[in-house]
């Protein structure tokens, strides 16, 4: 095969890799187990900390993407237009969405307190959320849950990075939400 490290061969596959790749497509390719792959992913992962370029994981799947910071330096460098800001709304939808995934619409609008249809379409469009299957239930309603452009849009190399939820306590006031 090769004489560099199996972190370096992950890391060639992934730069030219059109999209986000399975470990056990990596180990077949390098005809390595699954295991090793990775060992190694993680290292990489580790060694790429701090730089220009990050290793980012989402469900089982691995994506090689530029370090989200350096965004404005990468649009600027492409000519590509400012991202749209996402309104109080869609940020509120896909912070649900974000910790509840999978989760249907009507479930989506029972903790919000509202409808969320046209949140919902804003957010598909834009490509943060997709539809993942359907519930066991009356309707069968559409489950939904975030996409790899939501972790790269939000810095994130995984959905284990998105902090800690923490609930508020029965009868508390919302002001009182807003100063924690």
């Amino acid at each position: 095969m090769s004489d560099l490290s199996l972190m370096a061969q992950l890391e060639a596959l992934l730069f030219v890799a059109p999209g986000p790749v399975g470990v056990r497509q990596l180990a077949q390719a390098l005809a390595v187990s699954p295991r090793q792959v990775e060992a190694a992913l993680t290292e990489l992962a580790a060694a790429l900390a701090g730089r220009g370029l990050r290793l980012q994981k989402h469900r089982g799947r691995w994506q090689m993407t530029t370090a989200p910071e350096l965004a404005p330096v990468v649009e600027r460098f492409l000519g590509l237009e400012a991202t749209t800001r996402l309104s109080r709304a869609a940020l509120e939808a896909l912070a649900i969405i974000a910790y509840r995934q999978p989760i249907s619409r009507p479930q989506v609008d029972a903790i919000r307190g509202v409808n969320s249809d046209g949140v919902i379409r804003s957010l598909l469009s834009k490509g943060l959320i997709e539809e993942v299957g359907r519930a066991e239930g009356p309707g069968r309603p559409i489950l939904y849950a975030t996409t790899e452009l939501f972790l790269r849009s939000f810095g994130l190399t995984s959905l284990e990075e998105l902090p800690p939820l923490t609930l508020p306590e029965e009868g508390a006031e919302p002001e009182a939400l807003l100063k924690e």
